[in-house]
Order: C-alpha cells, then structure tokens, then sequence
C-alpha cells in the first residue's frame, strides 16, 4: 500500500525494551530511539514510559493484557480408587473391628443363661444358632443395606449388637462422603479461576519472564500498593491532621502484590515466554502456572491441547506499531492501518494463524461429565473375584461331600480268630450252660445235680394255664 523498500533486522538485546535505572532503553525501543531502527512491526504493546520516547500509530490489534495459563491435570486413574479413600490403617481398624463383634457375639450368645441356645424354654420355636462361623457372617452381612438378619436374643449380646451398628453406619457414611468427595475433586478442572485465588494459596507455584512488562507490572503495582500503606499510616498515626475520617484501624485496601511478587521470586522468573511454557507443560499435575501476555497465551492454547487459560485478562492494552518520533511515516502508516482495519484484514490473519482446526486431535470428551470405569473397574473386580472364590468354595464343599460319604460306605474288615479267641473257645467248652427249657408249675424243685438253677418269680393262675389235650 504505501509502496517503500525496507529491511528487516533483529534487536541486539533481543528484547522488545526495557528503561535501566540510568534512563536508557534497550531493545526494540532502544534501536528506535537510537535511530539504528525507523519502526518496529512485532506484538510490542502501549505504555506511557514507551510513548515518552517514541511514537505510536493506531492499534492493529485487539486488547491484549496479562493472563494466566496452566496445564490441564492428568488425572492419575485407579481401578482400586475407591480404596484409597481410607487409609491402610483405618481398612485394618475396620477388620479387627469385624473380627472382635464376631466373636463376642458367640462368646456372649455362648455363655449368656438368657440365650436362645441356653433358654430354649422361652424360645420354643426355632432361633438362629450363633455359632463362630455365623457370628462371622451376622458381622459380616451388617455392612449390607439387607442387614446382619436375625439378632441374638439375650440382652448382653443385642447391646454389643446396637454399639456394632452404630459403628457401622458411622463407617459407610464417613466411607460414602469421602468416596463423593474424591471423585469430585479428580473431576475438577482447576483449583484456582483468578488471580486473587492464585495469590491465596500455597500449592500451585508461577513465575514470569524476568524484566517483562508483566514483570515490570507486578513491580510497579506493590509500589503503588507500598506508597498507599505509607500514606494511609501517616494519615492515621498524624496527630496533626484535621479530618479524624482519615484515622482508621484496619488497613481500606486488600494487598495482594506484595505476596504476588515475593512468590515469583522465589520460583525464579524464567529468561524468556517459551521457557515458562516448557515448564507449565512438563507439571503433569497442573502445579505450576505461568503469568503472560494473554495474546501469546491464546496462540499456545490453541496450539496444545494441555493448556488452559485461568480467569479474566487484566491489565489490557493495545499492541501497535511504533515509529520514531516526528517521523513522516507516522501519518501514512495511520491511515493504511485504518484502510485494513475497515477492510477487516487483521482479522482474517489471526482466523488464518489462529486456526482452531490445529487442536483437531485433541479429545472432545469431558472428564468432569461422569465417572469413568477406570476409577471405578475395582468394584467390578472384587465382585469377579468373590465369584471366583465362591466357585473354588463350591469345589471344595464337593470334595468334603464325596470323600465323607466314602468314608461311611467303606465297609469293615472281618477280623480272622486269633489264638487268644481258639482258647477262649477251649475254655468256654468246660463251662456247662444253663438249660435251654425250664419246667414252670406250683413250685420249683432243686435240681439233683446239686447245681444252683436260676430262680423265677412266678404266680400261679390255672385260668390262664393252657393246657394241651
């Protein structure tokens, strides 16, 4: 458009300009006001201190201000997640807890006289035997929304019962509050949505690029923030002054600068934006933010998927292009900006660099929509390995089933006559035996052999005496 030879050259500094404590300039700004360069085309933004030294024309591009990126999180999947919301030592508590209720409830249902098992005469229908393997099982199945089923009888032992439930329902909701609120904390997409939020915690550290303007922003805003404090202490502590309205306890202002730049101290700023980049990157566990001009921030957003922008732009302002001061360029320049603004140029390049069609492959799918199986596949694999115990259980009660009942139908072995079993029948011959008949009348007569015959109590009834023809 305006038709002019120019060549391009890189500043020596490779800044875009920053004033040193003597007053001078380096950098693009620099080179301009030193005449080694006539203007600069680059994303170099609007500031009083650069317009005292050089010229501005009309902005070519949008507000651009100072925004915060992060990393997206990887969210570290478990399929054992609901596990981890109790620790290893409370699971065990939970364990000997079931054991002990187990067998105190067959200690107590054992030994208490006003069981069921010790008082049956008040309990003559059928009651559940509360034997060490039921016990375990009424511990066991208490846990369930059905319940532990029916409760021993005696009075010591439903007391153990109440206090065993109580702790129960205690455990599953402190289990259930717990496992919601994991779930949803893995499900959030950032801990932090402002600066103000950035600045009160501790966890996620940031920095900036070292001298920048967002650098030199942070800088001048805790001097602000340092000359109010000053002012506002001389205003109340002054004895002198008129309007009492002014003496004030707490202090009017929220400070958060200071706190700001003392953090990004102490993270080391980085030397330049691609190494603030690099860094928020590699903190898969989205710790670490970076404070940036929020023109470049965009352009890497929409280039890499991982990356997330973090609250509102603040500190807007325009990017220009900058010439000399008193240079004749600065007219033409204007009113050519101007043609292409009308002609809606500079749009159609940020539409043709800024494509969103390069964060093609990334994934369209919402973590924060639902649980996923992979948090969850753990409760499907405990419920597959209690039936693979229950089939192995199955084998076993078969095998005990068939080698029991073998067992019974083995039948004995005939035992042979031993020498001691011949001479007890040897023996047994010299032994004479009672008679095989006795003769039963009016009375019993000795017999003539002078033997004792066994004796009969017998009362004599004719009519009952059958007699044979």
């Amino acid at each position: 458009m305006l038709h002019f030879n120019y060549e391009l050259v890189v500043p020596k500094s490779g800044t875009f300009g920053h004033k040193n404590a003597k007053g001078k300039w380096d950098g693009i700004i620099g080179d301009i006001v030193s005449g080694e360069t006539y203007m600069s085309i680059a994303p170099l933004i609007m500031t009083a201190d650069r317009e005292e030294v050089v010229d501005f024309v009309p902005p070519y591009f949008e507000q651009s201000g100072i925004s915060i990126v992060m990393r997206k999180p990887v969210i570290k999947t478990s399929l054992f997640k609901f596990m981890t919301v109790l620790k290893v030592e409370v699971w065990l508590s939970i364990v000997a807890a079931l054991i002990v209720a187990a067998c105190m409830i067959w200690f107590l249902d054992r030994y208490s006289p006003y069981s069921a098992k010790n008082n049956p005469d008040a309990y003559p229908y059928t009651c559940r035997k509360f034997t060490l393997k039921e016990s375990f099982w009424f511990a066991l199945t208490s846990f369930t929304p059905q319940g532990g089923g029916e409760a021993p009888k005696s009075l010591s032992a439903r007391t153990l019962v109440a206090a065993y439930w109580l702790f129960v329902v205690l455990m599953l909701a402190t289990f259930t509050a717990n496992l919601a609120a994991f779930l949803t904390v893995e499900r959030m997409q950032s801990p932090v949505e402002s600066l103000d939020q950035l600045s009160r915690q501790s966890r996620i550290n940031y920095t900036v690029v070292r001298e920048s303007l967002t650098h030199e922003y942070f800088i001048n805003m805790k001097f602000a923030e340092d000359t109010l404090y000053r002012m506002w202490k001389e205003l109340t502590l002054n004895a002198s002054t008129e309007d009492k309205r002014y003496r004030v306890w707490d202090y009017p202002i929220h400070e958060q600068y200071g706190h700001i730049l003392l953090s990004i101290n102490e993270s080391n700023p980085v030397p330049n934006a691609s190494e603030g980049f690099r860094i928020v990157n590699e903190r898969l566990e989205g710790d670490f933010a970076f404070i940036h001009d929020s023109s470049e921030i965009k352009y890497e957003i929409s280039r890499n998927c991982n990356f997330s922008e973090v609250g509102e732009v603040f500190a807007e302002k325009p990017y220009a292009i900058a010439i000399q001061q008193g240079s004749y360029l600065q007219d033409p320049i204007s009113i050519a900006i101007l043609d292409l603004q009308r002609e809606r140029f500079f749009d159609f390049l940020q539409t043709k660099y800024w494509n969103t069609s390069i964060r093609g492959d990334c994934s369209d799918f919402d973590e924060s929509e639902g649980i996923t199986l992979e948090s969850l596949g753990g409760v499907f694999i405990a419920t597959l390995v209690g039936l693979g115990l229950a089939m192995l259980t199955l084998a076993g009660e078969i095998f005990y089933y068939k080698k029991k009942n073998d067992d019974m139908n083995v039948p004995k072995p005939v035992e042979l006559p031993s020498k001691k079993t011949k001479k007890k029948k040897k023996h047994s011959k010299n032994i004479h035996p009672y008679p095989n008949t006795i003769t039963i009348g009016s009375e019993f007569k000795p017999r003539q052999d002078g033997r004792m015959t066994p004796q009969l109590s017998h009362i004599y009834q004719p009519h009952l005496m059958h007699r044979p023809n």
